[in-house]
């Protein structure tokens, strides 16, 4: 029986390596890093249900295992994977519309400057900023679009493009909806919302800052741009769907928000009404907003 185990986790220890080997080398198998994934998922947990393996939970606060079932491992994960997969389902459903009534257009309506410079400071500036409400990727994704319909020359806009990619992930590590892996944080309630901000925008803040600074004395961003595409064809829905949309994203984190504009107002009105000899009872109202958060 312990050579039959011991067997199987040889396999399943196999499985994950060849698993993860094949998402690092995807370029070079030409394959995308889900299809791995996937089917290392779907193999690893058909060995341990077929082979009858014992499963443990982890109990992080007194650091052992605790023996459990599959099925409810299996929906746990799953569970947690849903909610990822449901918030991202939204946030980009919210980011297509933006960009169907072409609301990002506003953005490039912003740009009036061919200086080399004042273009990367303004493109590395709306990279921090939007990755941190719509996630980096796509902030990345929207901002590279833009770009290629401000700067023609390729070289040079894989040069800003660069440098998007930096402030894009700068910006996205404060935020608790600016990067996947900060969400799954967030959402398993492993951080919190005033805590990451409080923390991390400092910090991200100079990894935006000094690395824009460093690429503006490189000889390739001085000087101006010719032939620069001025034309921006905008919406007249454009602008009014990029406020809502990207407002709307910006709400997901609630408790923060509840917290600045419910409970920082309402506390301020409990003061008023004392001041007045008015002593309401504020205990519905705090079991209204931890509910919120």
């Amino acid at each position: 029986m312990d050579s039959q185990i011991y067997f199987m986790e040889t396999i399943i220890i196999i499985v994950f390596v060849l698993g993860y080997l094949s998402i690092t080398l995807e370029h070079n198998l030409k394959i995308d890093k889900l299809i791995p994934a996937l089917a290392m998922m779907a193999v690893l947990w058909a060995i341990i249900a077929l082979g009858h393996m014992d499963v443990f939970d982890i109990d992080a606060v007194n650091k052992k295992l605790l023996p459990t079932h599959i099925e409810e491992v299996l929906l746990h994960h799953l569970g947690k994977t849903a909610e990822i997969l449901v918030f991202l389902l939204g946030a980009m459903t919210i980011v297509e519309i933006i960009d169907y009534f072409n609301g990002f257009a506003t953005i490039k309506a912003f740009i009036r400057t061919n200086n080399k410079i004042r273009l990367l400071w303004i493109f590395s500036i709306l990279a921090f900023i939007l990755s941190a409400i719509i996630d980096n990727l796509t902030a990345t994704i929207v901002l590279i679009t833009i770009l290629q319909k401000v700067i023609h020359d390729r070289n040079l806009r894989l040069w800003f493009a660069g440098l998007i990619i930096v402030t894009a992930n700068a910006g996205g590590a404060w935020s608790p909806i600016g990067d996947v892996t900060t969400t799954m944080l967030w959402i398993g309630k492993k951080v919190s919302t005033p805590e990451l901000i409080k923390y991390l925008f400092v910090p991200s803040l100079v990894c935006m800052i000094v690395p824009t600074i460093i690429a503006s004395r490189y000889k390739v961003f001085q000087g101006t741009i010719d032939n620069m595409d001025s034309d921006v064809q905008t919406s007249p829905k454009g602008s009014t769907m990029l406020y809502l949309g990207l407002g709307s994203i910006l709400f997901v984190p609630s408790s923060f928000w509840v917290l600045l504009l419910i409970f920082v107002p309402m506390k301020a009105l409990l003061m008023i009404l004392d001041g007045w000899g008015i002593s309401p009872n504020p205990s519905a109202f705090l079991v209204f907003v931890e509910s919120m958060t």
